[in-house]
C-alpha cells in the first residue's frame, strides 16, 4: 500500500485518448486519460462510468443535452445512456475515470481510438 501521486501519474504519458491503469479496487478500475477534441459515440451496456476532470473542462455530450463538466467536478454516465466525451479550443483535458474491470473502452462500437488494454503506471 502506498500513496498514488495523481499529478506524477499524468507525467508518465502523453498520448490522447489511451487510458492508463493506475489502481484496481475489487472489481473496479481506477483509469487516467488525457482527452483531446472528439472521441467516439459510444454506450455501455451492463457499466455504469464516473469521469472526475482533474484539469480543463470536459464537454459530455449526450443524444439531447451537453453536459459542462469543470475542473473538480465529476459526472457519472449511467450504463446505457450513448455519450461522447470532448473538449474544445485545443484544449487537453486530463480526466481520472472509475469503472468495472471488464468495461470495454468504446462499448460495442471498433474504432481507431479504441483501445483494447490499458497500460498500467
Amino acid at each position: 500500500m502506498k500513496a498514488i501521486n495523481i499529478s506524477n501519474k499524468f507525467t508518465k504519458f502523453s498520448v490522447n485518448w489511451h487510458p492508463h491503469q493506475i489502481a484496481v479496487v475489487d472489481n473496479m478500475q481506477v483509469i487516467l486519460a488525457k482527452l483531446k477534441g472528439e472521441f467516439v459515440w459510444h454506450s455501455h451496456e451492463n457499466e455504469d462510468e464516473l469521469f472526475q476532470v482533474i484539469k480543463g473542462t470536459l464537454y459530455m455530450q449526450f443524444r439531447d443535452k451537453t453536459e459542462i463538466v469543470k475542473e473538480g467536478e465529476i459526472i457519472v454516465v449511467p450504463k446505457g445512456v450513448e455519450h461522447n466525451p470532448c473538449t474544445k479550443n485545443n484544449e487537453e483535458v486530463h480526466v481520472l475515470l472509475f469503472e468495472k474491470l471488464d468495461t470495454a473502452h468504446t462499448g460495442k462500437v471498433k474504432h481507431e481510438k479504441t483501445q483494447k488494454a490499458y497500460p498500467q503506471i
